[in-house]
């Protein structure tokens, strides 16, 4: 998970816990750490302390590197894992419009309710276990399709 925000870390960690998901969950707190962890470079140079993920959760408002940049680096690398499922309070078209076009899988806008959550948390898991199914199967509704 690409997050700077300490309270949604911790909302989604509840969100686990109330649903009994069971996701490994590692957090960078910046886009810079993002593309440091994908490629495995630096402080994540160690794949047995921090494995390369299948599946990655991206805020697009990231210090030093945005969400959106993040994506473009991945595209110009060509890279087609981890999956990437955007996770954000924008809900602005052209983000995401953007965020498809960069090769997001799922775009999904923050919920205000832990109920909500628990559910998104729930589809998470089952597109984790298996992420070369369609992200919309498994997260449903709460899937922002282009406008």
């Amino acid at each position: 998970m690409a997050e700077d925000t300490e309270a949604d870390v911790l909302f989604l960690k509840r969100a686990m816990e109330q649903t009994g998901t069971n996701l490994p969950l590692a957090v960078v707190t910046d886009g810079q750490q993002a593309t440091d962890y994908i490629s495995g470079r630096g402080a994540y140079a160690d794949r047995a302390r921090h494995p390369a993920p299948s599946v990655m959760l991206l805020d697009l408002k990231l210090p030093k590197k945005s969400g959106l940049e993040v994506l473009a680096w991945m595209k110009e690398q060509g890279l087609g894992s981890p999956k990437v499922i955007v996770l954000t309070s924008s809900d602005e078209p052209s983000d995401i419009q953007r965020a498809y076009e960069l090769g997001a899988v799922a775009y999904v806008v923050k919920p205000a309710s832990i109920g909500i959550l628990n559910k998104i948390v729930k589809g998470l898991e089952l597109f984790w276990k298996n992420p070369h199914q369609p992200a919309e199967s498994v997260l449903g509704w709460y899937i922002r399709p282009l406008a």
